[in-house]
């Protein structure tokens, strides 16, 4: 079985691909990447190219068009299931996903069956993030309790698990394919009794590009709060 694979969604993340992967290469940890790409319009497929041709461990899926961050999770980690990794990670490219925390996800991964970032745990957290962000990120907080019972930070997508803890049709069980994906699969692991550690971490804003979170987003998750909240059938 192989040992690490870190899963990360790009889409128009040019000039983040390479600073992501030197950031973790230099934890000095024996690592694969899976760059899972939506068709960017800038040169994010070009960077991705370029990498893997010098580095062997560097894998990637081109998709054929933009499909949601959601989307781009449960394809990756299909793929790190096909390819038997013990211990799979999944974060972003932006640089708000802080490398140092790898260690400590991985570390934590041992004893759970899945490590999850939290933004709560710590008080300066989101000392830099603007007040609507902030009011966004609590809200979300806030409507996971009432609708879905869940205390954990479950919106986050800085994660950690041990394949041979977690069932495959759990992780991808999730219907949702964009934002929301992240909160239904921690809702889907908690019914089925998974133990979920949260790491306090602190989360800048993203310095580079721009955010991928539209209006469009939040309606979708609002939608998905509901109709988990109200399903008859229970999610298995």
């Amino acid at each position: 079985m192989k040992n690490i694979c870190i899963i990360a969604p790009v889409y128009n993340e040019e000039n983040n691909i390479k600073k992501i992967f030197y950031k973790i290469k230099k934890l000095k940890i024996s690592f694969d990447i899976l760059f899972v790409e939506d068709n960017s319009v800038d040169n994010s497929r070009k960077e991705i190219v370029l990498l893997s041709k010098k580095f062997s461990n560097v894998f990637y899926i081109f998709r054929k068009k933009k499909l949601g961050v959601g989307s781009a999770h449960k394809d990756g980690i299909k793929w790190c299931y096909n390819k038997k990794y013990s211990k799979i990670i999944t974060m972003d490219v932006d640089g708000s996903h802080d490398t140092k925390y790898i260690p400590k996800l991985l570390k934590y991964s041992i004893k759970y069956d899945m490590v999850i970032t939290s933004r709560f745990k710590n008080k300066n957290s989101l000392a830099d993030w603007p007040l609507s962000r902030k009011i966004l990120t609590y809200s979300r907080l806030i409507l996971c309790k009432i609708f879905l019972g869940i205390n954990q930070d479950a919106s986050g997508a800085f994660r950690c698990f041990f394949t041979k803890k977690i069932t495959l049709k759990h992780l991808i069980a999730a219907s949702s394919n964009y934002y929301d994906y992240f909160f239904e699969s921690i809702y889907i692991l908690l019914r089925n009794n998974y133990s979920i550690y949260e790491l306090p971490v602190i989360l800048p804003i993203r310095k580079l590009g721009k955010s991928k979170m539209s209006f469009f987003h939040i309606w979708i998750a609002i939608l998905t709060l509901i109709r988990i909240k109200f399903q008859k059938k229970k999610i298995n």
